[in-house]
């Protein structure tokens, strides 16, 4: 199942993406976007995973106060990490994602209503969200309130008789705020309820071999069928005087399973002149492991929670990054008011504190092999299209 394979990757690239977006959404609240066809190919390659593939988002308005949009996006996922290889075989498959979307502007405010559909060949995930923005001040403070609703289907590739369900519930509240001239600070909560089957299907964990001490034996995982998270998150944006900015953040993150998590980033762009601009990023990410995880169990169902999921270990992650931006206004192009294309390109380095490689050569004893750890390319390009 991919979803959950790929969740280092989505926690690590997604969540610091996805926070920039709202910050950005935070400080223009109460305009429609324009609109607008957005291309986007990504690509994330590393630790045995290659996932790629293409994305299009087209927004339309419909008159002064609505605007729609829709977005296609796709997964194209080949798998051979640490994990597969340990009990199981390389596989591809292929995720799609549709987005179907409404805004609507209503003098300082903006609510928003989406649905989202996630399939793929073993998972099923629809999500319905609502949101609302509102500025005050003349447009100096913005709030924003956010809500979202998921159902996921969880079945299993080969076996028809196997079909569980996870209902989700996303709960955000931004603030932001224009302290001076060329400076800006949010501030995030949300707040997330899981409950359901919550774990892989495929992923087992390991435990000794009673009958032989030099050897393990797998078992299935088994998580709690209830998660509740909570995360804050403060970030701060300076206009610099020579054409760029500065950007920061901090995240804080802590779960019912025990994990806790903190995430520093900062950011820099620089526009050489009004057609390229440059971007670069280092960010760091830290938690801790689970309370029901281990990386080796001393007998088979030593406890009522099981898992060696190495997302729910302990481990930290950098990411270094940069990219260039070209835009081009009032084009030539027919129709087309702005083009902007950009590339950017991430370099992850995860490195787990408490998961070992079973797929290291050599004779290990059972929780002596070398810890695992492995770095990742990360692409975006994109072409965005404002007519």
């Amino acid at each position: 199942m991919a979803v959950t394979d790929r969740a280092g990757f989505l926690s690590a690239l997604v969540t610091g993406l996805v926070g920039w977006l709202l910050f950005g959404q935070l400080v223009t609240a109460a305009t429609l976007p324009q609109d607008n066809v957005d291309i986007l190919y990504h690509r994330y390659e590393g630790g045995g995973m290659v996932i790629d593939g293409p994305s299009v988002l087209v927004r339309k308005s419909a008159g002064p106060q609505v605007s729609v949009s829709g977005q296609y996006y796709v997964d194209m996922v080949s798998a051979a990490s640490v994990d597969v290889l340990a009990t199981a075989s390389e596989y591809t498959e292929e995720r799609t994602e549709y987005t179907l979307g409404v805004d609507y502007l209503h003098e300082d405010a903006i609510l928003s209503l989406g649905y989202t559909n996630s399939s793929e060949n073993d998972y099923e995930a629809n999500t319905v969200y609502f949101s609302t923005s509102q500025e005050f001040f003349g447009g100096m403070s913005t709030v924003t309130l956010g809500y979202a609703r998921g159902w996921d289907d969880v079945g299993v590739a080969g076996n028809d008789a196997f079909n569980e369900e996870a209902d989700r519930q996303n709960y955000q509240l931004g603030l932001s705020q224009v302290v001076t001239r060329n400076s800006l600070l949010g501030l995030d909560l949300e707040v997330v309820t899981d409950e359901g089957f919550l774990q892989n299907p495929y992923r087992q964990n390991r435990y000794i071999d009673p009958n032989d001490p030099t050897d393990f034996l797998y078992q299935p995982e088994r998580y709690p069928e209830t998660r509740t998270s909570f995360s804050v998150a403060t970030r701060a944006l300076y206009y610099l005087p020579y054409r760029a900015s500065i950007r920061g953040e901090f995240r804080y993150f802590s779960d019912s399973w025990g994990i806790d998590a903190q995430t520093f980033e900062l950011a820099y762009v620089h526009a050489l002149n009004p057609r390229w601009t440059l971007e670069g990023r280092a960010r760091y990410y830290v938690q801790d492991e689970a309370d029901f995880y281990s990386d080796l169990y001393a007998f088979e169902n030593s406890q009522t929670h099981l898992a060696r999921d190495k997302e729910m270990s302990a481990f930290s992650g950098t990411t270094l990054g940069g990219g260039v931006v070209y835009e081009w206004k009032q084009t030539s192009l027919p129709g087309i008011q702005r083009l902007q294309a950009s590339l950017l390109v991430d370099w992850l380095d995860f490195s787990y504190d408490n998961f070992r490689d079973v797929t290291a050569s050599g004779d290990f004893l059972p929780g002596q092999e070398p810890l695992y750890s492995f770095d990742a390319f990360v692409t975006r390009a994109s072409l965005i299209l404002e007519y």
